[in-house]
């Protein structure tokens, strides 16, 4: 049903004649009544009858009027809900307890007006398609994976460098020291049941482990954080890696120790992913936030892939 036709029968219902509801839509009143007929032909009724003194609503008429002040409601809500500005802000943050959700409340706390969904989608290429789309506004990505590149029409920037840790249970040979450095990870078994061939960070992981000759297994299924840290606190051969602001919490009985690495510390890039000409201002709300919010590391003594520096 055409929206400008209903729009010209309220008007000439509230007004009671075609040449004042004419002269409120900017139109002519042949205009009302060509619309005004062509309404009634679809819907197969008599929506007025003319009088001396303008046009009166018929029974049918009366009937139709609330619907349709209802449908143009309807209308505005429609446009309102995909305005810029007046829909939630869509954010991918990939994972519920890692760095990008940390950074989403942060956000969240400082400008509560803000309207969010969060939502957490799983592989680089959706998040990009989602993007360019329209499905979602950014997403936080480690820039792309080696051999593809970004689109031209996605825009990044980085927004958080996160030092890795080692994840221990109380009985392995490394869960005493303060901190640990790479070399001495050499020979040590690390489980990442979570990483998935194709994923920036299986890619992510492929470097380190070739870079310095560590030994990483994915082996098994995922059965999610909850099964890898009863792994790891009763495994004294296994340990794993977890990013700085990782928030995971584990039973006081498993005893598990959370370790720096240094001599270089390996350093996750998170970026923020964004398509260029999306016009949200509460997009570039959220890149100013980032931007100012972002720790100022110093690349030395830190380590990423290649294919993540600027």
């Amino acid at each position: 049903m055409d929206l400008d036709t209903v729009r010209t029968f309220v008007a000439a219902a509230d007004a009671g004649q075609f040449q004042e509801a004419a002269a409120e839509l900017a139109i002519t009143q042949q205009a009302v009544s060509k619309r005004i007929a062509t309404l009634e032909r679809n819907l197969g009724v008599r929506l007025f009858t003319r009088t001396a003194r303008g046009a009166e609503l018929t029974i049918d008429g009366q009937a139709f009027l609330p619907h349709a002040r209802e449908l143009l409601r309807v209308a505005e809500r429609a446009v309102a809900s995909v305005h810029a500005g007046r829909r939630p802000l869509r954010v991918d943050v990939i994972a519920s307890r890692g760095a990008a959700s940390g950074l989403m409340r942060g956000f969240h706390r400082a400008h509560p007006d803000v309207e969010l969904d969060v939502l957490m989608l799983f592989d680089i290429e959706g998040a990009v398609a989602a993007i360019r789309s329209g499905a979602i506004d950014a997403s936080f990505r480690a820039v792309g994976v080696p051999g593809r590149p970004l689109p031209e029409d996605i825009a990044s920037a980085r927004v958080l460098d996160e030092p890795l840790q080692l994840l221990t249970g109380p009985a392995h040979a490394l869960a005493g020291a303060r901190s640990v450095t790479v070399a001495q990870l050499v020979g040590h078994r690390i489980w990442m049941p979570g990483l998935v061939p194709g994923t920036e960070w299986t890619a992510y992981y492929d470097d380190l482990v070739a870079e310095f000759g560590l030994t990483i297994e994915a082996t098994g299924p995922n059965f999610g954080s909850d099964v890898l840290l009863d792994t790891i606190a009763d495994t004294p051969a296994l340990a794993t890696f977890m990013g700085e602001q990782t928030r995971l919490v584990w039973p006081a009985g498993h005893g598990l120790r959370r370790i720096p690495v240094t001599d270089p510390t390996p350093v996750y890039p998170h970026s923020l992913i964004w398509r260029r000409d999306n016009p949200h201002p509460a997009l570039t709300t959220l890149r100013d936030h980032l931007g100012s919010a972002r720790p100022d590391r110093p690349d030395s003594g830190t380590w990423k892939p290649a294919w993540t520096r600027r």
